[in-house]
């Protein structure tokens, strides 16, 4: 018998967001699933059939560009998880196309949270809002006191939307004292995939895979498992006393040479064409300068940007698993879903 509350989850089809759904059914929550379309319910409600066949979940399509829906979606809902958010492989040339869905759709659901009356928005920001800006120092581990610089000319479009949609939702809940608001900031987020797509954030382990990376670039980045995200999402959803907190949704750093040689010492017999080699980042800079996608990722280069998880152990007792297991589940998903054959 249901009794927990009903909760919406934004981006309900999304990599991390339908690893939410489960959790949450996992968990004893109903659920309430928005999408942008009925192409993407039928990919939903196909994956969690495999995964959960009992599992009951209501479906809405709706759009962070528009009000409609949203009253019906959020009627009888104590929480929101607002995963919904564009995320580009090649940066867009001007930023506020990716700017304005990102904090207007995040307000826009905050208002409708509001009028509802819910008690509590958990929001999936990022770390590109903590540390998308150039590093203070070598040695500087960020927290989430921290904040992207985004008046500093190299912080790109994603990176400024991301800050700024955290920001203006944080304005916003801390005048308005009737609703909740909780941010959870993940880096690179790896793990097992539940359908055969491959979203941006798995693009670098697919290169890796399939031989479409001959080198591998100078970046690095704190990594976790999608499993742990989710869990995460939830944890900050549930406890008291994470209200206006930021938990940064990280395990480990690893470097992407790193995740190369894990994936050759697990994975050679099944493909011979992960790159053994890192290209030099004077290299990287001159591509970058014929190839955008190359152009987004040069102010990363070189960058080791640590990222302290304590508040997010200590408040809400969250325990992540280490990065390497995240990126070797990645890569078995990819051989399972013949994405890599």
């Amino acid at each position: 018998m249901q009794t927990k509350p009903t909760v919406l989850v934004t981006g309900a089809s999304g990599f991390i967001g339908a690893h939410c759904v489960i959790d949450l059914l996992n968990a004893g929550y109903a659920i309430r699933a928005s999408v942008r379309s009925q192409k993407r319910i039928n990919e939903l409600s196909l994956l969690l059939n495999k995964h959960m066949p009992d599992a009951h979940v209501e479906y809405h399509i709706l759009s962070l560009e528009s009000d409609h829906g949203w009253e019906e979606a959020l009627a009888g809902c104590q929480y929101v998880l607002h995963l919904a958010s564009p995320l580009p492989i090649v940066q867009p040339k001007d930023p506020q196309d990716i700017i304005r869905p990102a904090r207007d759709g995040a307000l826009r659901v905050i208002k409708a949270a509001q009028k509802a009356g819910l008690q509590r928005i958990v929001m999936t920001s990022s770390q590109a809002a903590v540390c998308g800006s150039p590093m203070k120092q070598s040695d500087y581990v960020y927290t989430e006191a921290d904040w992207t610089d985004i008046n500093d000319p190299s912080v790109s479009p994603y990176n400024q939307s991301k800050t700024i949609a955290e920001r203006e939702a944080r304005d916003y809940v801390n005048k308005a004292g009737d609703i909740e608001l909780v941010t959870v900031n993940p880096g690179l987020v790896c793990g097992p995939m539940l359908q055969p797509i491959v979203n941006t954030s798995l693009e670098l382990i697919k290169r890796m895979l399939d031989g479409s990376l001959p080198f591998v670039p100078p970046l690095g980045y704190e990594t976790s498992d999608v499993r742990d995200v989710a869990v995460l999402h939830r944890l900050a959803m549930e406890n008291p006393n994470a209200n206006g907190g930021r938990f940064m949704a990280s395990s480990n750093f690893l470097w992407l040479h790193d995740m190369a040689k894990l994936l050759h010492e697990h994975f050679n017999e099944r493909t011979s064409t992960i790159p053994r080699r890192q290209a030099p980042a004077w290299m990287l800079r001159m591509m970058s300068i014929f190839d955008p996608s190359i152009r987004t990722i040069v102010p990363d280069l070189n960058q080791h940007r640590r990222v302290d998880n304590s508040t997010s152990k200590r408040i809400l007792g969250w325990q992540p698993r280490p990065a390497e297991e995240a990126v070797l589940a990645t890569a078995e998903s990819m051989f399972d879903f013949n994405i890599i054959t």
